[in-house]
């Protein structure tokens, strides 16, 4: 298994509809495991094919010990309820999911962004088996994070208000080249003998 490079903005592939899986191979088993190790690495909650430089339709997961892959995936959105993933503040209401959403592929950038409380994920694993996930919360939040990675959108693109200004603001600014640089740099030497240039 190796640690992959993971893409940040600004790279194409992030903004390009990932194609549908046809068929599993040894590649794509080669793939999903390199894809586990680099999640892990990086002690992240998802990662989609993308994000490491290939577009197919394939995420993995780690989330409050649901783990797991899923190709081909499509999701259902159940219900009119959404939350707002946020860091916690004073004076949230009782009940309030209290994260802030942030990505991998977009350093230092974290903002609250309206999700459904409930999805439904269909699709298959690595084996070819039916896979049907019902989720809330934080792993419903994931699933629609990564499934907008495979549709070539970001989380920063469903940010609104201030915090989309914000946001932008900060992707333009001088010192985001810098972040860029730094988060590439630190697991670079996490990893050195595997992040590629």
């Amino acid at each position: 298994m190796t640690v992959l490079s993971i893409r940040m903005i600004g790279d194409p592939v992030l903004r390009t509809p990932a194609a549908p899986v046809k068929t599993v191979d040894n590649s794509t088993a080669e793939l999903i495991a390199d894809m586990f190790e680099t999640m892990d690495a990086v002690a992240g909650i998802g990662l989609a094919a993308p994000q490491v430089g290939v577009s197919r339709r394939i995420f993995t997961f780690d989330v409050v010990g649901e783990r797991g892959v899923v190709i081909n995936p499509e999701l259902t959105l159940l219900g009119e309820r959404s939350f707002t993933a946020r860091e916690p503040e004073h004076g949230a209401a009782e009940g309030e999911n209290l994260l802030r959403e942030g990505c991998l592929s977009v350093a230092d950038i974290y903002a609250p962004v309206t999700r459904a409380q409930e999805v439904l994920l269909t699709g298959t694993d690595a084996d070819g088996s039916a896979v049907r996930l019902e989720a809330t919360g934080l792993l419903a939040a994931c699933f629609q994070h990564e499934v907008d990675h495979l549709d070539g959108r970001l989380f920063v693109d469903r940010l609104t208000g201030a915090d989309k200004v914000a946001a932008a603001r900060a992707l333009r600014s001088r010192e985001y080249g810098q972040a860029i640089d730094q988060t590439l740099g630190s697991r670079k030497s996490s990893h050195s003998s595997f992040f590629a240039s």
